[in-house]
Order: structure tokens, then sequence, then C-alpha cells
């Protein structure tokens, strides 16, 4: 994951993260008056960003997606201890895409996703990703807010994660289909825009291994904490606290495939 810590040397990528957290953060505003859980979960179309921006920008959109959620936060009247929790998990809501991106196996379709190709493919391999993205930034803010005791982790990851999924999923591919051929005219695709030393130099069956690593621990993680763990228990919180540790660390260990991909 160093990359999301070296593309801070590059004005460029800097741009491209102020550009992602005003974009994200000027959609959800004036969404916040649409509440599902009243201070904790609104009506989002914004969600459709951090996934295609996570594969546009890379490590740019993850930063760009959790500190314009921050700035929702803020200005939107919803700001408290759980932000913290919502700059985590949106950070990994910008940061699946670009990581999971060609490196599911059989999954993967081994093209760009600019939907004009192979088609079929690409959109179900852009589903799979989509629901990752969605079920760990779910698990990751339902567990934060379950542990501070401020709402259950069933009410927020169910909420929060399909929230997400559908918006991402429905419109994230037409979105791709419209922006990525400019996007990419005009240089600003992250592996244009980031030095090859800067991309994390890792085999692609480690590459592999941490985005599949991250697919179990998103799916596991929001499937045991919403039907099995009962909420504000000592299962709930070590099983939030493994699965953040784990999502971390395949998170660290991990590559990206994509920038090959692109030609």
């Amino acid at each position: 994951m160093r990359e999301a810590f070296t593309m801070w040397r590059d004005t460029r990528m800097i741009m491209l993260v102020a550009v992602v957290a005003a974009v994200y953060a000027a959609i959800l505003i004036p969404f916040k008056a649409f509440q599902i859980i009243p201070g904790f979960v609104s009506v989002r179309p914004a969600n459709v960003f951090p996934v295609i921006f996570g594969l546009m920008f890379g490590p740019a959109a993850a930063w760009g997606s959790a500190i314009g959620n921050l700035i929702g936060d803020i200005f939107g009247g919803t700001l408290s201890p759980g932000s913290i929790f919502g700059f985590i998990g949106n950070f990994f809501y910008g940061m699946i895409g670009y990581k999971l991106w060609g490196s599911l196996g059989p999954l993967s379709s081994g093209n760009e996703p600019n939907f004009r190709t192979n088609t079929g493919k690409q959109l179900a391999e852009y589903v799979v990703i989509a629901a990752v993205a969605s079920a760990l930034t779910a698990s990751t803010i339902a567990w934060g807010l379950d542990t501070l005791g401020l709402a259950p982790f069933p009410a927020i990851s169910v909420s929060i994660g399909i929230n997400n999924f559908l918006t991402s999923a429905i419109l994230g591919p037409i979105l791709l289909f419209l922006l990525w051929g400019r996007v990419k005219d005009l240089g600003l695709l992250y592996p244009d825009v980031m030095r090859n030393e800067d991309l994390p130099n890792v085999s692609s069956s480690r590459t592999q291994l941490a985005a599949v690593g991250l697919l179990v621990v998103a799916f596991v993680w929001i499937a045991v904490g919403t039907f099995v763990a009962p909420p504000g228990s000592t299962v709930q919180l070590v099983l939030g606290a493994v699965g953040l540790v784990l999502a971390f660390a395949f998170a660290a260990i991990s590559g990206e495939r994509l920038s090959s991909i692109v030609s």
C-alpha cells in the first residue's frame, strides 16, 4: 500500500485528491437531509464515485473519498466520533477498485474498465468489486458505531451496504463508459500520472492472494457481523478488530494489476 503514501510526492495526484474530495462532498451534502438512519445514514447518490474514481485515479481516490466524506459530515451536520470510522471506511471504498481490478483470477476480464470491449465480463468483474468495496466500507463503519455504542452493527451494515452497492453497481458502469476514454485521453489515469517506482512492485501471485483476502474479509465480516454476532457484544468487538487488522494487512501486502492492463 506504499503507493498511498508515495503519491503525495506528485502534485497532480494531490490535485486529484482535492478534485475527488470536492466532487464527493458536493454531492453528499445536499442529500444529508434525506436520512435513512437519522444522524448516521442518508440517501447517497454520491456513492457511485469512490469505486469509479478508484479505478481511474488509484490512491488519490482513496484519500479523496475519505476526506470528502469527512467534509460532508462537517458541513452536513453529522460530524461525530463515528466520523473516524467513516474516514477509514471511505478510504477502503476508494481503494478497492484499483486493488482488485485484474487481480481476481477467473473473475477478471483482462481489459481496462472502459465497458467497450468484453462488456459482459467487465460488468461481472465490476459488480464483484463494487460488492467487496461496499461490504468492507459498511462493516468498518458499522463496527465503529457499534463499538462506540451509537448504533447496532446490523442496522448500519445493511443500510450502508445496500445503499453503496446499488448506487455503484447501477450507475458505475454507465459513468465509466462515458468517462474512462476522456480521462485517459487527458493523461489523468493514475498509471499515467504516477511514476513506475511509486507503484507497488509485487508478484502477480501475491497481488491475487491479497485481492482474494480482501474479498473474503469483506464478505465474512459483514455476514457474521450482521447475522451471527450480537450487537454490542464481545464477539462483535473482536470480529471487527480482526477484520480491520486483516483488511489493512492484505491492503499493505497487495499490489495492483490495472496499470499493466491499461494500454
